[in-house]
């Protein structure tokens, strides 16, 4: 518990067999977090066994690979489901250091912020902590276009590492959203959208053979993927469009 608000991680796994149980150390060592969910995105490796002997954790497997997004909206559900007043996000694949969830949780319940994010950029870390140069170019460039249309000044939208409200993960639209890596974008999209500022704290990172990554072409349709995502913003902005995205949950 923090200031009396119920702090849960989740972590939307897969194939995290060999980093999930030195993430999940690191994340119960900060002192701060009550419940760990784990949803394992059918993996086709010893996830769920590994996951289920961890203390504090409650674990989740879908019977089928559901995508990165979908796993997201598992993750979340089950999160207001068991009570959480904060929700942090952490990649079982200990890319992102748990070492920020205390600072991260503590900027939610202070009420400072309804979300903020581990950015990767902020600090310079990317490319010391092996960002593929290809990618910091494509974080860069995205970044950039995305702030142009949506007016926010992030340093990145790209970051895997979230901290989210109880209040705020209630009143957007995930149903909403790709169940596929998109769903980062348009979940910042929604909260920019309606209001919310959105806070970021400078995170190392680290990129290793056991850390998750999409390949090129993937990359390459997610990065058009958040194009969309800002020009629709920019022209529901401007009242040219209506996009089902953007509307609060009833």
């Amino acid at each position: 518990m923090y200031n009396d608000k119920k702090v849960v991680v989740v972590m939307p796994a897969y194939n995290a067999e060999q980093t999930i149980q030195k993430t999940h150390d690191e994340v119960l060592v900060q002192g701060f977090v009550d419940l760990v969910i784990v949803v394992d995105d059918a993996s086709s490796d010893n996830t769920t066994a590994v996951a289920q002997n961890l203390p504090n954790t409650v674990v989740h497997t879908h019977i089928q690979n559901r995508g990165y997004g979908g796993n997201q909206k598992s993750c979340y559900k089950l999160a207001l489901e068991h009570g959480a007043d904060i929700i942090i996000m952490v990649h079982p694949d200990y890319q992102y250091t748990p070492r920020l969830i205390p600072a991260m949780a503590s900027m939610i319940a202070n009420g400072l912020y309804h979300c903020v994010l581990g950015s990767r950029i902020l600090g310079g870390h990317a490319l010391k902590g092996g960002m593929p140069i290809w990618k910091y170019i494509a974080n860069r460039f995205l970044t950039f276009s995305e702030n142009l249309l949506t007016g926010a000044k992030l340093s990145e939208y790209h970051t895997g590492y979230r901290a989210f409200s109880r209040e705020l993960l209630e009143k957007l639209p995930l149903e909403q959203n790709s169940d596929d890596f998109i769903f980062d974008n348009q979940m910042l999209g929604q909260i920019l959208w309606h209001g919310y500022q959105i806070a970021e704290v400078s995170c190392p990172t680290k990129y290793f053979a056991e850390a998750s990554s999409i390949n090129f072409r993937r990359s390459c349709k997610y990065g058009f993927g958040c194009l969309w995502v800002g020009l629709q913003y920019r022209l529901a902005k401007m009242g040219l469009v209506r996009p089902k995205l953007f509307k609060l949950r009833q």
